[in-house]
């Protein structure tokens, strides 16, 4: 159930990131406000998908559905509650769908700011931020899919990197890094945004500088906390 669940989630982020890349940039081309509108839509529902992925896979992690490849990958029945559900992030799979995540609640939240400001830029970024959350969602809907089935599934697994368990702030150092990696993605399609519109004007430097200073904050924790 739990691999049925997560693997249909992350297909509908990818069609629901495809179609706001592509209403994005024919709004962005032909300054439409209703195609601006179904692209903020796109986002919404992508930062939903995504999130709802990552919830059904912290589930079947706190279930020990070892039928789901990675829970049987960092999953086991020896291992305490908290550490059940920071193993979402202790292997690649999960790091990729936990960016997914994150990549849906900056892309929302970027939505959400700028609901009533830059009106003829926002179309362009949105379709950017879309377009590097869409790529994310298709690697784990393939190569890096976490959800695949496994039968028969194994009764046990070997737990989570010993690292994690280490110390505390190992549990915040990935988190960290990885809300820093992916929010550049924000500034970048700032960027790409303005440079499509062919306005390279001071308006623009004050999100691009919120929109910086966010992910690298923490950066910034990330490294000290490494």
């Amino acid at each position: 159930m739990h691999s049925l669940v997560g693997q249909a989630l992350v297909l509908l982020a990818v069609l629901v990131a495809s179609f706001g890349v592509i209403v994005g940039f024919v709004g962005g081309r032909r300054q439409s406000l209703r195609l601006l509108r179904w692209t903020e839509t796109s986002a919404y529902a992508f930062a939903a998908t995504m999130f709802l992925a990552n919830l059904v896979m912290v589930r079947a992690l706190l279930a020990h559905d070892f039928s789901v490849k990675y829970v049987a990958q960092v999953g086991s029945l020896a291992t305490p509650t908290w550490v059940t559900i920071v193993s979402l992030w202790s292997s690649l799979e999960g790091s990729i769908l936990f960016w997914g995540a994150i990549m849906g609640a900056y892309v929302a939240a970027f939505t959400f700011f700028n609901r009533h400001a830059y009106r003829e830029y926002m179309a362009y970024a949105l379709a950017t931020i879309l377009f590097v959350g869409g790529f994310f969602a298709l690697l784990i809907a393939g190569p890096a899919n976490p959800f695949t089935l496994l039968n028969p599934a194994p009764a046990n697994g070997p737990g989570p990197n010993p690292l994690l368990q280490n110390h505390l702030l190992m549990v915040i150092h990935p988190p960290s890094l990885y809300l820093g990696y992916v929010g550049m993605t924000v500034p970048f399609g700032i960027a790409v945004a303005a440079l499509l519109r062919g306005r390279l004007s001071e308006g623009w430097l004050k999100p691009l500088r919120r929109w910086t200073m966010i992910p690298w904050t923490f950066l910034s924790i990330g490294i000290v906390l490494g």
